[in-house]
């Protein structure tokens, strides 16, 4: 565990000396030089600054750059080094005059996409959610496809839509066709939709034709963020069959500011849900040889300042590791700057869903707000804001900080 650390950090924060989520930040004064910070409290802590004087030169070079992508790349010996320095930097007094210095108030820095995304994989990895999503659209068939316990379930998203929080996300325009319509129409969604999810940071580059197996997961995933993977619903169900989400998912995902490293979340480790199907041998991970990737992160959805949702991601069916190690069994590299992410986390309560298909029941079922507005979908100028915590050592909590995006009306003309 941390030792305390010398800065002032309030006891109920998130971002105390045992978390240190990665980000990259511009101040007022330097709106064009993209610089590394870390989280500490309520100040960013500009770690090229400090490393130009207190580190070796290959370290230097890696916290000066305008992005996280070269530290992704540089792989976990490096991830481990950075981390033990960036500890020892704001533990050991010692070290207090130069750091200090370099400390920013947060709410003085602007927040930007901590990488740049190279390629970007969306899982339903959620049983609670592909169940309630089975039902909704297959009320008298298997909630669950066939293969479902057998393997996570992905598709290949647009990484160039990746945004960071607090992006506009525009209604985006599609073909839909609406029930008991013959032909499709052209115009913007009905149905636009969240999606409260976990996101994977990757680093580790790997060759092509080279899987990574289970017990090298932590080789690769450098942290955890925070998404939004905002769904048109209307043009999702009209273009998928059969070759799956396109459009109704490739205009906007959102993602955290902020990249807590995986190894900030050993106390929040716990073992997944039994698996109630064999695995294949390259998927099983029930032998118990490795540390248990279930996580216990909690989630809170907030519509127009309200809570609508508390999804559990310690309920979801299948890990990161078992994600990665199927998004590469067949041979498929891995870039520094990867994304992938959980799918919706949902819950096995109503209160706990993460998406509002589920929540409203495809629009059966409403939210009715605290103020009376009642909601199926989203609507122009909505907002949506997902937060999460989990557990630290000795009784202190991680977090995440925000995702947040806000709707903004479809361009007039097409």
């Amino acid at each position: 565990m941390a030792a305390p650390t010398w800065v002032a950090v309030p006891d109920d924060s998130l971002f105390g000396v045992h978390n240190l989520p990665y980000g990259v930040f511009t101040t007022g004064d330097r709106p064009g030089e993209r610089r590394i910070g870390v989280a500490i409290g309520d100040h960013v802590l500009d770690a090229g600054a400090v490393a130009a004087g207190q580190a070796g030169d290959d370290m230097a070079a890696l916290l000066a750059a305008p992005s996280l992508n070269a530290l992704l790349a540089a792989g976990r010996p490096a991830w481990t080094a950075v981390r033990a320095l960036l500890t020892a930097w704001l533990t050991d007094p010692a070290h207090r005059p130069a750091v200090e210095p370099h400390l920013l108030p947060r709410p003085e820095v602007t927040l930007h996409l901590p990488f740049e995304v190279a390629d970007y994989v969306d899982f339903y990895a959620s049983e609670h959610h592909a169940t309630n999503v089975g039902r909704i659209f297959r009320p008298d068939g298997a909630a669950l496809p066939p293969n479902w316990k057998h393997l996570p379930i992905g598709y290949h998203g647009r990484s160039g839509t990746v945004v960071v929080s607090g992006t506009p996300v525009v209604r985006p325009s599609g073909q839909r066709r609406a029930p008991g319509e013959a032909v499709p129409d052209f115009g913007p969604t009905r149905r636009l939709d969240v999606e409260a999810e976990i996101g994977f940071v990757v680093g580790g580059p790997t060759a092509q034709g080279s899987p990574v197996p289970l017990a090298d997961a932590e080789e690769h995933v450098f942290g955890v963020c925070l998404v939004n993977d905002w769904s048109a619903r209307d043009i999702q169900a009209w273009e998928y069959v059969p070759l799956g989400p396109f459009l109704g998912k490739s205009f906007a995902t959102s993602v955290s500011p902020w990249v807590v490293p995986l190894d900030a979340l050993d106390v929040a480790r716990v073992a997944p849900p039994v698996r109630d199907a064999a695995l294949l041998p390259y998927l099983d991970d029930q032998d118990g040889s490795a540390p248990p990737r279930g996580l216990d992160i909690a989630l809170e959805v907030r519509l127009r300042g309200e809570v609508v949702s508390r999804p559990p991601f310690a309920t979801m069916y299948w890990t990161y590791a078992q994600m990665l190690a199927h998004m590469t069994v067949n041979g498929a590299s891995l870039r520094a700057g990867d994304l992938f992410a959980s799918g919706t986390v949902s819950g096995p309560e109503r209160a706990q869903r993460g998406a509002l298909i589920e929540l409203s029941w495809n629009g059966e079922e409403p939210l009715v707000l605290a103020d009376g507005t009642r909601r199926s979908f989203l609507e122009d100028g909505d907002e949506v804001v997902i937060t999460a915590t989990a557990p630290g050592p000795d009784g202190t909590r991680i977090g995440f900080g925000e995702v947040t995006g806000r709707v903004a009306a479809a361009p007039t003309s097409r």
